[in-house]
């Protein structure tokens, strides 16, 4: 067991993230923002058939500074109009404390990514306004410093902490990442927060996302996060592990 005041909570400021007719969060949209009408055509589109919130990539960490880096402020812009034509709620990544602040005008949801989990300078300051954070896990973090890091978010007086499982390092190497399916139930009887899972990070294969978005739900995640693009051969960013629309209504289906 693991010693936290997270159980203790009353959450109940995450009622309207939920499809209420799966009981299930359902996150979906690009990895990354290219254009208004991209963004908008997807949108339309992951609204009518399920999803919830939409996701979409305006800074963008990548590994290679030659990679795809998002269209930043103008990506923001773009998610806030796309957000106000639609009716859908939205979630982008805060990438440091200079872009939280735009980030938080536009997202119904602060996003802190996987390279960002132990930015503790940042968990902080997202914490201080008032939305939900989502919290990917670390690549290479252990349980334990998942949920302390969760704790930096909570000591701004936040508790309407997302905690999303996106695969971890591990010696396997056919799969982007590994997906660690029992992270949700530990974090679950741990803090009693609310869990999501990431199977498009989580394996970085297209045709595993569907089967690992179940398994996650059977495992008892709150929802799921995915990349789902029109044409993800043309996607500027992980194009690999992007769903398309017909894969998405499959993938809502199961569901």
């Amino acid at each position: 067991m693991i010693k936290n005041d997270f159980k203790k909570l009353k959450i109940n400021r995450l009622d309207d993230l939920y499809n209420k007719e799966k009981n299930k969060i359902i996150i979906a949209g690009p990895c990354s923002i290219e254009s208004e009408e991209q963004l908008l055509e997807i949108a339309e589109f992951v609204k009518n058939n399920g999803a919830t919130v939409l996701r979409g990539g305006a800074y963008k960490p990548r590994t290679s500074n030659r990679d795809f880096q998002g269209l930043k402020y103008e990506g923001l812009q773009i998610l806030k109009r796309v957000r106000e034509n639609v009716g859908i709620k939205v979630v982008t990544e805060a990438v440091d404390t200079e872009s939280l602040e735009s980030v938080a005008q536009v997202s119904d949801i602060i996003q802190i990514g996987s390279r960002n989990m132990q930015n503790f300078t940042l968990l902080r300051e997202a914490g201080k306004y008032g939305k939900p954070v989502l919290l990917k896990r670390g690549m290479a973090a252990t349980i334990y410093e998942w949920i302390r890091a969760a704790e930096y978010i909570y000591e701004s007086g936040n508790s309407d902490i997302i905690m999303c499982e996106r695969g971890i390092r591990t010696f396997n190497d056919y799969t982007r990442n590994t997906m660690d399916i029992a992270a949700i139930p530990i974090i679950k009887k741990e803090t009693g927060l609310t869990v999501i899972a990431d199977p498009s990070h989580g394996t970085g294969i297209r045709d595993l996302v569907i089967p690992m978005s179940c398994a996650s739900l059977a495992a008892g995640a709150d929802g799921i996060i995915v990349e789902v693009h029109k044409k993800p051969e043309e996607a500027l960013s992980d194009k690999e592990q992007t769903i398309d629309f017909s894969d998405f209504k499959q993938l809502m289906k199961k569901i």
